[in-house]
């Protein structure tokens, strides 16, 4: 009677090892592989250049789906960095770059496409989203070279990505329904980042002023 419990147990606890020993192998495999952080980075480049292409030739679905296989490659490199023990300065200063360049690159795609249809309005609101977009990432280096941690913003690069995915998947002609959310999520881009710009300014103010205040009353 009482081997049947135990059975049962060892069965579930083996069968829960399964999974993990499997990740864990692999993971072990890809570490020992010639696989290097930068390459990935550079994947995610070519991803994000793929997308900008084809949102000029009209492809929307498709730039939706490479946007976010680039956009998964940014999120990879700097964790097999970690994982793996083959990061360098070099690799996250090329990450960091590359994740400006890569949203700024599709970004300018979607904005010739307003440009071409004549849609000015829309066109502006791309400019400040590449434009904001750029300084929620300034704002948080030049904080942290002050010593200041800054991850505060409704706008981060993983919202940014999510919502511009979703305006490319569901544009005009993308093909799935006869929707337009293309131009929605660069207005919605556009004021979250700069909402998140002065979040951050003020998060970094109001940090240097309580420092000041310490050192004053040390």
């Amino acid at each position: 009677m009482s081997e049947q419990p135990s059975r049962q147990r060892r069965d579930r606890t083996s069968s829960s090892r399964g999974p993990a020993l499997r990740r864990e192998r692999a993971r072990n495999a890809l570490i020992e592989s010639r696989l290097t952080p930068n390459a990935i980075s550079l994947t995610g480049l070519v991803g994000n250049l793929v997308a900008a292409v084809l949102v000029y030739e009209r492809y929307f679905f498709l730039a939706g789906l490479a946007f976010i296989a680039g956009s998964v490659m940014d999120t990879l490199d700097g964790r097999y960095s970690r994982m793996s023990g083959k990061g360098t300065p070099f690799g996250a200063f090329l990450d960091s770059t590359l994740d400006r360049m890569e949203e700024g690159i599709v970004l300018t795609a979607v904005g010739a496409y307003f440009a071409a249809r004549g849609n000015e309005a829309a066109v502006a609101a791309t400019v400040a989203a590449v434009l904001f977009s750029l300084m929620v990432s300034y704002t948080r280096a030049r904080a942290e070279a002050l010593g200041v941690e800054c991850k505060v913003g409704i706008a981060s690069r993983a919202v940014r990505v999510v919502i511009l995915s979703i305006g490319l998947l569901f544009a005009k002609g993308a093909g799935l329904g006869d929707f337009e959310l293309l131009e929605a999520s660069v207005y919605v881009l556009a004021v979250l980042t700069i909402i998140t710009t002065f979040q951050r300014i003020w998060h970094v103010r109001g940090a240097m002023l309580a420092e000041d205040a310490a050192v004053a009353e040390a």
